[in-house]
């Protein structure tokens, strides 16, 4: 494998002076947003003592960075208290608890969203009501009202879809509005009603959140997916939901699914400790999900408050979105369905067009910008999953993939021979198994597999044991073709320094590497042009994106590439799940975890004193970094800086967070900012530089949900694009220590 064919890019870094820059360490500014989902003790009938418990638990909050806090469903009041909630004490209460909330806002950072009744004309609501930077924002009546099993929710209250919900606003006895008629300084005040409330804080870009209460997440089409499609990124569920066996693992169910669908977080908050009793049972439960991912949960049936807190990627779910175009799709074809309906009415339920936004300014919500860590798991791995069960389905599912696409292709072709270099390698390696059990799949001999050992100038003793022994033991036909004469002889041909019998460093140039890669390619052709074969490309995704492989007449090209959609931080994995399910032999066990111990090295450049053997790494930087760069450019399209951020993150320490099973000790290591920064650096460089190698790339199938390199596929771009935008980003606001 050869490695310098390479196109520099040396246009000039664009001026980047009167371009914004960040606070590198700030989750704020690297796109995250802290949100809490809180659970607390209620006093039944007491809002005033809620209210107080509220102001408490909010403070905390903000001291810790949190922006945006949901707290249980009628918190204020408790949900379990019946008729009492048709008493004009309860309801006045309730209202003066809400200006004292709205009151101690000005003081507390986060937006909090808390669950009160609220009187709007002759009927009574079920409400989410928003507080932020004093001033009640806006209210949200529960739309869908439980009245099956234990509920009761239509004895009391209208559904959001009532008449009285319609005028769009609430007018709030002896609370301060936010300005305007009725706004600050008076009593009164008129703020926006509905379920169709979308709230934008814009200290916060992307930050845009809606309000749903409990029953709303159980419905067929819950409100939180058309606000979803109107823009709505964090969705909160305020919640009472008794507990029963097994209503936890629903509630965690329909959270995931909310917030994959919605490519969106979610955040749900259930009442708890201090709710009646007399039928009924709570378990307090929080949790926040991500584009179906579990970032947190809180202990269930606690004794005192609860928060489960996580940043949650803001910027990460509107790339999501960005590249997902069916999700704006979604949204227009609904709006259709409902005829264009923006005016109040049923069919606005349905309509993304009908939200109202509500801006909350960022004068009253101002988000840190200093370093407060980063509260959610980074994945130093984001190929390779840390929990072992996941890790041993996405290796059967990849290694099965690879299996099939195989199969299908040579079964399209007429099913030639596979005639394969192997070099002792993990590439080549994970190639050669997954032909062996392709064969197998097609009631073939593996002898069908021609395998050729090719060493060149720097090829190792282990190395070349190893290619033969896996090749022997799997069945296949193995044969030993040594290139040095024939490459010696096109290095003198050339006049290269080497064919002159020169020796030495500056002698070992890219074109002594590639001779030896590109013979070995060609050999491998014109052998399955005589045999009857077609060539079986070993290179892999990362070598891809950074370029790390010959153009043309080299490892960069073959007739099918079976690696070219699986990382190298994933091939390892590969492998020893193969060990360990025992799809070979023992022996070839072995030598398959004796070619797992091997460095990497494309084994072209004799060794020295220095260097004893010619190391990947070392060049183009550790896979476990390069990898880490690879998923977020191409699953987010991710800010340079961001990458750093996150990379820090997950990299600074070696003792912190979880790592794959069963990679070795000596790969469990740390990675300071500094060498972070500068390998990031590199393989921006590489990436740009090199995509003509992927504009022309062999097919080959796309295994991980991360994403492919091929130009027919997941990525397209023009080979001569400039990245200098790119590198300038990342040196204009990563610091160099």
């Amino acid at each position: 494998m050869a490695t310098q064919d390479t196109q520099d890019s040396a246009a000039p870094q664009a001026e980047a002076a009167d371009r914004p820059s960040i606070a590198f360490r700030s989750a704020y500014d690297q796109g995250f947003a802290r949100v809490a989902a809180v659970t607390l003790p209620v006093v039944p009938g007491d809002p005033g003592e809620n209210a107080a418990a509220i102001i408490d638990r909010a403070r905390a909050l903000g001291e810790d960075g949190v922006c945006l806090a949901a707290f249980p469903e009628l918190c204020l009041t408790g949900y379990a208290i019946d008729d009492l909630l048709h008493a004009d004490v309860l309801l006045d209460e309730a209202l003066a608890a809400i200006e004292t909330i709205r009151a101690a806002s000005e003081d507390f950072l986060p937006a909090i969203v808390i669950g009160a009744p609220i009187r709007v004309g002759n009927r009574l609501f079920n409400c989410a009501v928003v507080i932020a930077g004093g001033a009640v924002r806006g209210v949200a009546p529960k739309s869908y009202l439980p009245t099956y099993r234990e509920f009761y929710e239509a004895r009391h209250f209208a559904a959001g879809d009532a008449p009285e919900a319609d005028q769009r606003r609430a007018r709030l006895r002896g609370v301060r509005g936010p300005g305007g008629p009725g706004g600050a300084g008076t009593a009164d005040a008129t703020v926006p009603f509905g379920p169709h409330l979308l709230f934008d804080v814009a200290d916060v870009p992307g930050l845009t959140f809606h309000v749903e209460v409990c029953e709303d997440m159980w419905v067929p089409v819950p409100p939180s997916s058309v606000a979803a499609l109107a823009g709505a990124t964090v969705l909160l569920n305020i919640s009472s939901s008794p507990i029963t066996v097994g209503r936890a693992e629903d509630r965690h169910l329909l959270a995931r699914a909310s917030s994959a669908r919605g490519l969106a977080a979610y955040v749900y908050a259930a009442a708890g400790q201090g709710e009646s009793s007399t039928d009924l049972a709570w378990d307090g439960q929080t949790m926040i999900y991500e584009n179906g991912e579990l970032l947190g949960s809180s202990e269930r049936f606690p004794d005192g408050p609860r928060a489960t807190i996580a940043d949650v990627d803001i910027e990460g779910m509107r790339a999501e979105r960005l590249r997902q175009g069916t999700f704006e799709d979604n949204a227009r074809t609904l709006a259709r369905a409902a005829g264009g309906a923006h005016a109040p009415g049923p069919a606005s339920f349905a309509n993304p067009r009908a939200f109202e936004r509500i801006e909350i300014p960022a004068a009253d919500l101002r988000a840190p910008r200093t370093d407060i860590g980063l509260r959610r798991r980074v994945d130093r791995f984001p190929f390779v999953p840390d929990d072992p069960a996941r890790l041993a389905q996405d290796c059967y599912e990849a290694y099965s993939i690879q299996v099939e696409a195989l199969i299908q292709r040579l079964r399209a072709i007429g099913n030639p021979r596979i005639v394969i270099g192997v070099s002792g390698g993990l590439d080549s390696t994970q190639a050669l198994i997954v032909a062996a059990r392709a064969m197998d799949r097609l009631g073939r001999p593996r002898s069908d597999i021609l395998a050729y050992t090719m060493p060149g100038f720097a090829t190792s003793a282990t190395t070349r044991r190893n290619a033969e022994d896996l090749a022997v033991g799997l069945g296949c036909s193995f044969s030993e073709l040594d290139i040095r004469p024939t490459a010696t002889q096109m290095l003198t041909e050339m006049g290269h320094p080497y064919g002159r019998g020169e020796r030495g460093p500056e002698v070992y140039d890219v074109t002594f590497e590639n001779v030896q890669a590109g013979l070995r390619t060609d050999f491998l052709f014109r052998i399955a042009n005589a045999r009857g074969g077609i060539v079986l490309g070993t290179g892999d995704l990362s070598e891809l994106a950074l370029g790390w492989c010959t153009f043309g007449v080299g490892d960069h090209m073959a007739h099918y590439g079976v690696n070219a959609g699986i990382p190298k931080t994933l091939i390892q994995h590969l492998i020893r799940w193969v060990v360990a399910e025992r799809i070979f032999d023992d022996a070839v066990g072995r030598t398959l975890l004796s070619i797992l111990d091997t460095e990497i090295s494309p084994e072209l450049v004799p060794g020295s004193q220095d260097e004893p053997m010619q190391s990947t790494q070392s060049r183009i930087g550790p896979y476990a970094l390069q990898d880490f760069t690879l998923w977020h450019v191409l699953r987010r399209g991710s800010r340079p800086s961001r990458i750093a951020f996150l990379a820090e993150k997950a990299w600074s320490n070696a003792s912190e967070g979880d790592w794959p099973q069963g990679l070795p000790e000596a790969d469990r290591v740390a990675y300071a900012l500094p060498e972070i920064r500068r390998w990031e650096l590199l393989f921006l460089k590489r990436f740009f530089a090199n995509q003509f190698k992927r504009s022309t790339l062999p097919n080959g199938p796309k295994v991980v949900a991360g994403g492919s390199l091929s130009p027919r596929g997941d990525w397209r771009m023009p080979s001569d694009a400039s990245g200098a935008a790119w590198i300038a980003e990342l040196e204009r606001n990563v610091p160099q220590s």
